[in-house]
């Protein structure tokens, strides 16, 4: 059976504590200037597909907070995002031909390096939370604040693998499931092998681990079985920023609009994911999570179970 978008009016609510930015980008195939950027804004574009989003993050007092209009058009709950005095959180870079690695040229902060989430008493029953990547001891702080979810993601990067090791491998006792890419998952257990990185995190309290490699898909891991999803064949990438926590949200708003959280829900959110992070490379910030329709997103999905169909008798 092929995943299809369900009514958001009848799923679940999905937590997400994370950044809200303004990204300024330069590409093989062009630039963007001061653009919608932040885990929890792309999280949120991909998620609000599917779900109601709950946004917590903050923001300065120079956030164009009007261009999150569409995103509360769709769903998305702004009440967990605070404006406070003084500068919004900026990320500057660029991508050579090699898109996969972004080079970073500047990142201030702003008024996120004082962030302190305080969710919202109407957010804290959510049973679907995903903590992006954000500092690991801020993660476990929206952890004291939740009411029993049903399922707890997150999300990290090298900066917090190496700088808050401890706190990270606390945080992966209280978490159903981590994503990260290749190099941080070898970074984080110092195995090469991407197999044996995973039974390593999984050892430490996951039951699940996604494993992202770019182009080349995404794996999921548990402890009985492997799964594997490619990346869609796209003839041009545009803006790899984003893409990562684009296919969190999708993975996260599928299992939140079905309420299943089985093995094989799972495996359909993994390519729901894919096909999300897909589309999100197609154009600079969230322009093209904006643009999607749930059509769109039925359609790339099918597209998907057509890359790895085939014959289960094969020639001899």
């Amino acid at each position: 059976m092929t995943p299809s978008v369900s009514s958001t009016s009848a799923a679940h609510p999905v937590l997400v504590v994370g950044s809200v930015a303004l990204d300024s980008v330069e590409t093989p195939f062009g630039k963007a200037d001061e653009v919608l950027g932040g885990s929890g804004t792309f999280f949120s574009s991909s998620a609000s597909h599917f779900a109601p989003v709950q946004l917590v993050g903050v923001v300065g007092d120079d956030y164009p907070v009007e261009k999150l209009a569409p995103l509360a058009e769709r769903g998305v709950d702004l009440a967990g995002l605070e404006k406070v005095e003084g500068t919004s959180f900026r990320w500057r870079g660029r991508y050579r031909h090699d898109l996969n690695s972004a080079e970073t040229l500047e990142t201030h902060l702003g008024v996120f390096s004082h962030f302190r989430p305080n969710i919202p008493e109407q957010f804290r029953r959510a049973p679907f939370v995903f903590l992006a990547n954000i500092d690991p001891r801020l993660q476990l702080q929206v952890l004291e604040q939740v009411e029993k979810p049903r399922l707890v993601a997150c999300d990290t990067m090298n900066f917090w693998i190496e700088s808050r090791r401890p706190e990270l491998i606390e945080l992966l006792k209280h978490v159903d499931l981590i994503t990260l890419n290749d190099g941080e998952a070898r970074q984080l257990t110092e195995h090469t092998n991407l197999v044996q990185a995973a039974r390593w995190i999984l050892d430490k309290g996951p039951k699940h681990v996604l494993i992202k490699k770019g182009e080349h898909g995404a794996f999921m891991f548990n402890r009985e079985s492997v799964f594997f999803a490619p990346a869609y064949p796209l003839e041009s990438v545009f803006d790899p920023t984003g893409a990562g926590d684009s296919f969190a949200g999708g993975f996260m708003g599928y299992l939140a609009a079905t309420g299943d959280i089985s093995e094989r829900a799972m495996r359909r959110a993994v390519v729901v994911g894919s096909a999300m992070g897909s589309f999100a490379v197609e154009k600079f910030s969230n322009t093209r999570l904006l643009e999607i329709t749930r059509a769109d997103i039925d359609a790339r999905v099918q597209e998907f179970r057509q890359l790895v169909a085939f014959d289960s008798e094969l020639d001899a």
